[in-house]
């Protein structure tokens, strides 16, 4: 394809040096958006008189006819052209001839690629938002199920205090609202129109970058020319929303890995979203969640290449910027990928009610709550904690649980204990009396799950 800047130049490019400059094999996706902006493009400068009415016509003809052509498959991307930009430009003039040479008055491929890429970016966050909403609404319900379905809560991978299934599930709830707000937030800066930037300065036509902006659904242009052809705070911004919702995930991921092993048995996952082993014949393994903690360090990288991509560039446009978009484009896509496959892998996981209570019996979960029956009678805090230690000391020198240990040796320790005490440090009063706002009580739990479904309603999902 012939190049539509080669009046300067003397001899062809060559072609290893040509392969290297093209980006058509990835900002191919953005043929729809591309299109897109150059019609309200050529809308505006009929509008303005910059072009004849009827040129403008013909020239946003011709640009819904490449986009249903290309949409149906008549109409095939050409790998050798350098960009879509130029793809579409070419393929608009050759059914157009000097009609559609018209097109690129007043604007630059600077901004133009800059308009791209927040139209595209737009669009695939609010698919995004949408697999995130399915995963919130995913995990209130199944909190709701599982409100009173008591597990040990860890610290340091160690068994701490006792709490529910709908506790836990409600935490990355928390985690998942703030991913949802952090794309809306982004959204928010996001939408400034680049185009009318043109190169860098503007453009000495009479143009109306008002108008292009509300056809193309923008808040209003970006204020300033240079910053519209550099700005790639959008691709780092949502790179960066993507790699905290993907480090979410991938926290969450490792947490199925454990449950779903011999060591803890908590869950285990439906065999649509588990694997085997080629030589193993009992394995069941959670590639899913596996692969979703590898594709965190993908995403991560993908921020920090862009960070690094912008880290050293002078103003305004430079060919490093081409580096945004396989970056940015990797990380929605494995984002995407990612949500898809864990949101129903969690619905149809079996959860061990069984295995968790019996775990949270082990280990001494309910120590700090023998502690409190004491101060709940009187005593400092410090010193019932050093009584419950050397108790729960005692059980393991005998074998016992702070459940079986023997009355009379609470009563060595401290006259305040009574056979109440056996009350106090059931795990089912455990859980129950922790009403605090936040805390795993029932009812704690159901107000976690009422506030996030009123903020998803608030949100519209």
């Amino acid at each position: 394809m012939a190049k539509l800047w080669a009046g300067r130049f003397s001899k062809e490019v060559d072609e290893t040096v040509n392969a290297f400059n093209s980006s058509i094999a990835f900002d191919g996706r953005m043929y729809k958006q591309d299109i897109t902006g150059s019609i309200a493009h050529a809308t505006m400068l009929g509008d303005c008189g910059i072009i004849s009415k009827e040129d403008s016509r013909q020239i946003i003809e011709g640009l819904q006819g490449i986009l249903a052509d290309l949409e149906s498959g008549e109409l095939e991307l050409d790998p050798t052209a350098e960009d879509i930009h130029m793809f579409v430009e070419a393929e608009l003039t050759k059914r157009l001839g000097d009609v559609g040479k018209r097109l690129h008055t007043a604007r630059s491929r600077n901004d133009q690629v800059a308009l791209d890429i927040r139209l595209y970016l737009r669009e695939e966050m609010g698919e995004i938002r949408s697999l995130t909403a399915k995963l919130l609404h995913t995990l209130c319900d199944l909190a709701q199920q599982h409100l009173d379905t008591i597990m040990p809560g860890y610290t340091h991978l160690q068994r701490a205090q006792p709490i529910t299934l709908g506790h836990h599930l409600m935490a990355y709830a928390q985690m998942l609202l703030r991913d949802y707000d952090r794309l809306l937030d982004t959204e928010k800066r996001m939408n400034y129109c680049p185009l009318g930037s043109c190169a860098l300065a503007g453009t000495t036509y009479p143009i109306d970058r008002q108008q292009t902006a509300k056809l193309l659904g923008f808040t209003a242009p970006m204020a300033n020319s240079l910053d519209g052809v550099s700005d790639r705070d959008s691709c780092v911004e949502l790179a960066n929303a993507l790699a905290l919702l993907m480090t979410h995930l991938s926290r969450f991921s490792e947490e199925i890995i454990l449950w779903c092993s011999w060591e803890f048995k908590f869950i285990e996952l439906d065999d649509a979203y588990a694997t085997g082993s080629s030589i193993m014949p009992q394995k069941k393994n959670p590639d899913i969640t596996e692969l979703i903690r590898g594709k965190t360090g993908r995403v991560v990288g993908d921020l920090t290449t862009l960070l690094a991509m912008l880290k050293g560039l002078p103003l305004a446009y430079n060919k490093d910027m081409q580096e945004d978009k396989e970056a940015i484009f990797d990380a929605i896509d494995n984002v995407k990928l990612c949500l898809k496959t864990f949101t129903p892998m969690l619905a149809t996981m079996r959860v061990l009610k069984d295995n968790m209570r019996a775990a949270a019996a082990r280990g001494f979960i309910n120590a700090t709550d023998c502690a409190d029956y004491l101060v709940k009678k009187g005593l400092p805090f410090r010193d019932a904690y050093k009584i419950t230690g050397t108790l729960v000391a005692a059980c393991i020198r005998q074998g016992l649980t702070l459940e079986t240990l023997p009355l009379e040796q609470y009563r060595e320790m401290h006259p305040l204990f009574g056979e109440d005490v056996y009350h106090a440090i059931s795990l089912d009063t455990c859980v129950r009396e922790r009403r605090s706002e936040g805390g795993p009580a029932p009812e704690s739990v159901r107000r976690q799950i009422d506030l996030t479904r009123a903020q998803m309603e608030a949100w519209g999902i």
